[in-house]
This record gives structure tokens, C-alpha cells and sequence, in this order.
């Protein structure tokens, strides 16, 4: 009975989500990409008259690319699910549809308090899906998360008060097309530093990025990709909507500061996967050094660098998204996601899974002719070139320690893939060995069976695990209760569920990969429009 409801809650997750992103996909079809530098689809109607207080809401080049994309991997989620199952369904499904509503209201605002508010809607449902849906220690990752963007969003909050009462308005494409008239250069400068701060918090940026490791190891699968898919995106977002196109003073004040950061995180961020023994910690610290470069492309205040930090955006979506899934699936067959504790030999043992897991990863180290080359490469010669005003020495620096940041990605990457997919594959009935060193063994429990010997039969062999109902219940290490026991003979290959949760991914990576200009088409003109070039 149990499972019969959670297949019908997913499913009806999946119709709702398929509803969502068939009208994203209609907005697309109908959008006027001859205009795409203003709002579309317009909603302008009084919400709180007393106050002024507009519900208006539209749709741009910008904003675009992220709706469709918010709505695509919110479906898959809901694809992914309906196969795999979870406990507490109906409560689950309810959460994940009041996240996507905060996502799209996001993207969607054109009013400054109205774009707080979906921004803050989500933290709630974000909390909820990683306290309860989460892994060993998905409580304190969820407290460390809403304490971290809560106090950003404080910060952001008093820099939008401080736009309002400067302007007497809370219109967004009044605020942009003004490019600052009316506000003093120090009250910009005051305004983009709390704006900026609030939304590197969500970005993440370094240093303000510490939240994230802990909650995507510890989320569940489809919580860590909307995670990385876009709430992270609501941050970068912010700079492209708000604080660069109303706040131009401000920005080319602080430009050299963002792209200073930005930098230190590109580098930190690969260092730091270099360093990690999780599989979904380290692919959480690879998005710190991914979100950097989107925040370079920002610091850049050109109409190449904005652009490269928007398609980076969409491009890191998808494959840290895609990343996402396969780690969680590599989790649900192994047990675990500590690296030297997979083993090697994924390739060998699980090939469609192996070759999907080696095709992301490539994907995200920015290999030429895939997403994630395009917006790393934009981003730098961005900085190669950067806006009237700013250091060209300067970014000249930002643009060499961020082409090291691109060696160091390949780096981890590769490194990691010759852990976990290549080499032999342990012998079928063993237990892949682990680094003992900072383990001590468990103690043979009195009435269980003795473990059988390597290399002969074990009584009852487990069969590979199915897909489980909780993330949960793990050692200090990652592994789940069980996992050091259980048998890797006989593990499942990519199922139909996965695959068609994932090939909408690989098809837009590559397309976005082979065809940048289908994306870049659609920002431009709007981005052109935000930094007031002709």
C-alpha cells in the first residue's frame, strides 16, 4: 500500500511538474526574441495599494533560459522519483512544489520586495527536504543552511530598503532603465555591497560558501540537484537583475573586489575537491569553483563577461545537475559515496553508469565542445578585456589565476575518475578495500553468521541493492548501515527511470556545447540593455 501511494504522490509530482514546464516550453515558443531585451508576458496589477506595492511580474532574455531550465530539472526530479520512491511521499512532493514556486517567482519578479519574497520562499522547503529527507547528518546541514541565507537575506533586505527609499520605488525596469539617476555614488557603492553580500551568500562566493558542502552531502538526491540547479543560480541571478544594471557606480566600485573573490574561489574550490574523499562533496566543492567564474564573467561589467556569466549558469545547471543524479545512483548501488571505498572499475562493472559519470565529469572540467567550456572561456576573455574604468593589469591577474583554476579542474576530475571508473574492478562477492588507517574494525557480533571466507560462496548473497526509501542511517564515512557487508556482484546498470531522467541533460549539454549561439542569442540583447551599451 505504502508503495502504491508513493507512486501515485510522484506521479502526481510529475504531472503537475510536466504541466509547469510545458508552459515554460510554451513561453519559449511564444516569447519575441526580437525583443528580448524587455519584459514579456507582463503581469502589472496593484497588490498593496497603501504601500505602492505592485505584483508584477515578466519575462526576458534573462530570466528565460533559467525558467525553462528551473522547470525541466524540477520535472526530472519528479521522473526520477516516480521510479526510485522515497519515504513520506505526499509530504515530499508537497515540499519540492512550493520550492519550484519560490524558484520561478524569483526569476520572474520585476517588483524589488516581490523578488525578496519568492527569494526567501524557498529556504523553508530547501530546510525541510534536507532535515528529513537528508542523510547522517542532514540536521545540522539544514540548520547550518538556514542560518547562513537567512543572514544573507537580512543584508540583502537592508540594501534594497536602501534602493526604495532613495528612489521612492520598487519598480525593477524603472530601477534598471534609470542606471542609478537620483542615487548619490556612495549610497550605490553602500547598496551594492549589502545586495552583493546577500546574494554571494546563495551564489555561493568565497569566503561565504561553507554552508554548501555540508548540505549537499548530506541531501537527498533530488534536493542536491535543484540545489546546485538552480538555487544557486538565484544568487548570480541577483547581480544580473538588481545590483548591476540599478547600481552601475556601485558595480564598477566594487567590481575589483568581486573579481577578486571570485578568483580566490576558483582556485579554493579546486584544491579543495582535490582534497575530498565524498563523491558529492567533492562534486559541492567543484560548483564553489564553477560559481566563480559566473561571478568573474559579473566582475567584468562587459557585455561578454555578463554573458559568460549567464551561460555559465545554465551550463553549470545542467551538469551539476547530471551530476548530481549519477552520484546519487553510484550511493544507491555501492552503499556509499567515499571514493576509495567504490573501488575502481566502474566502467567494468556498471559500464552505462561508468560511461555517463566519465561523460558529466568531462563535461564539467569544460571540455571544448560541451556546455562548460563555453562560460569559463567567455568569462576569461572577459577579464582579458574588461569595462572602461577598471584595472586592465588587474583582471589581466583574475584571468591567469582563473586559468589555473581550469587546470586544476581537469585535475580533480581526472583524478577522480581514475579512482572510481577505471582500473579492475574488486573480485565479484568482496568488499571493496578501504583506507583502514582511520577505521577500526568492527567487533564480530555474537549469533550472526561468521563472514564467509573470500573467494568461496556466500550462503545467502545478497542481491544488488534496490533503489532505497531513505538517505540515511551512515557511518562516520558515508556508507549506509549494511554497506560493508554487502555483496557488489550483481549491481544494476543505468534503469529506465534514470535514463530518462537523464538524457534531457546530455542532449542540452550537448547542444549548448555545439551550439552556443542558441543560448547566447537570447542574452544578449538584454544583457546589452543592462549595462546601458548601445
Amino acid at each position: 500500500m505504502e508503495g502504491v501511494r508513493a507512486r501515485f504522490m510522484a506521479r502526481y509530482g510529475m504531472a503537475v511538474s510536466g504541466l509547469t514546464l510545458a508552459l515554460a516550453l510554451l513561453l519559449a515558443a511564444t516569447f519575441d526574441y526580437g525583443a528580448a531585451a524587455r519584459p514579456q508576458f507582463v503581469i502589472d496589477v496593484p497588490w498593496i495599494p497603501g504601500l505602492g506595492l505592485r505584483f508584477h511580474l515578466g519575462i526576458d532574455g534573462v530570466s528565460l533560459p533559467l525558467v525553462v531550465l528551473t522547470a525541466l530539472l524540477t520535472f526530472l526530479c519528479f521522473v526520477y522519483l516516480a521510479g526510485h520512491g522515497t519515504e513520506r511521499p505526499r509530504e515530499l512532493v508537497f515540499t519540492l512544489l512550493v520550492l519550484t514556486v519560490g524558484m520561478i517567482g524569483t526569476f520572474l519578479a520585476l517588483d524589488l520586495l516581490l523578488f525578496f519574497l519568492f527569494f526567501e520562499i524557498v529556504l523553508i522547503p530547501m530546510y525541510f527536504v534536507i532535515a528529513i529527507w537528508g542523510g547522517r547528518a542532514r540536521r545540522a546541514a539544514a540548520v547550518k543552511f538556514i542560518l547562513y541565507t537567512l543572514l544573507g537575506s537580512v543584508v540583502l533586505l537592508l540594501g534594497l530598503l536602501l534602493i526604495w527609499a532613495q528612489t521612492g520605488t520598487l519598480d525593477i525596469p524603472r530601477l534598471a532603465a534609470a542606471h542609478g539617476a537620483g542615487m548619490p555614488r556612495g549610497v550605490q557603492i553602500l547598496a551594492f555591497a549589502a545586495i552583493g553580500i546577500g546574494l554571494a551568500v546563495k551564489a555561493p562566493m568565497w569566503p561565504l560558501h561553507t554552508w554548501l558542502p555540508d548540505a549537499h552531502t548530506e541531501a537527498p538526491t533530488v534536493g542536491s540537484v535543484l540545489l546546485a540547479g538552480v538555487l544557486l543560480k538565484m544568487g548570480t541571478y541577483g547581480f544580473a537583475r538588481i545590483a548591476i544594471p540599478i547600481l552601475p557606480e556601485g558595480a564598477a566600485a566594487l567590481a575589483p573586489w568581486l573579481g577578486a573573490f571570485a578568483v580566490v574561489g576558483i582556485v579554493y574550490g579546486a584544491l579543495a575537491c582535490l582534497a575530498q574523499r565524498d563523491l558529492k562533496r567533492m562534486i559541492a566543492y567543484s560548483s564553489v569553483g564553477h560559481m566563480g567564474f559566473v561571478l568573474l564573467g559579473f566582475a567584468t561589467l562587459t557585455p561578454v563577461g555578463v554573458n559568460a556569466a549567464l551561460f555559465g549558469n545554465i551550463a553549470h545547471g545542467l551538469i551539476t545537475g547530471l551530476l548530481f543524479f549519477l552520484a546519487g545512483a553510484v550511493k544507491d548501488r555501492y552503499g556509499t559515496a567515499d571514493m576509495p571505498a567504490l573501488g575502481g572499475g566502474m566502467l567494468a562493472r556498471v559500464p552505462r553508469l561508468g560511461s555517463l559519470l566519465t561523460f558529466a565529469c568531462v563535461a564539467s572540467l569544460g571540455l571544448p565542445g560541451l556546455a562548460g567550456f563555453w562560460g569559463e572561456m567567455l568569462a576569461l576573455l572577459g577579464a582579458f578585456a574588461p569595462a572602461p574604468g577598471l584595472s586592465r593589469p588587474l583582471f589581466l591577474v583574475f584571468m591567469a589565476v582563473g586559468g589555473v583554476g581550469t587546470v586544476l579542474t581537469a585535475a580533480y576530475f581526472l583524478t577522480m575518475l581514475s579512482r572510481v571508473t577505471h582500473g579492475r574492478p574488486h573480485p565479484l562477492g568482496q568488499t571493496p578495500p578501504t583506507d583502514t588507517r582511520h577505521e577500526t574494525p568492527e567487533p564480530h557480533a555474537p549469533g550472526t553468521p561468521e563472514p564467509h571466507a573470500p573467494g568461496t560462496a556466500e550462503p545467502h548473497a545478497r542481491q544488488a541493492p534496490e533503489p532505497h526509501t531513505r538517505e540515511a542511517a551512515e557511518d562516520a564515512h558515508g556508507h549506509r548501515a549494511g554497506a560493508p557487508q554487502r555483496t557488489l556482484a550483481l549491481l544494476p546498470d543505468v534503469r529506465g527511470y534514470e535514463l530518462a531522467a537523464w538524457v534531457p541533460l546530455v542532449g542540452l549539454i550537448l547542444l549548448f556545447g555545439l551550439w552556443p549561439k542558441a543560448l547566447l542569442l537570447v542574452t544578449t540583447p538584454a544583457v546589452l540593455a543592462l549595462l546601458g551599451a548601445p
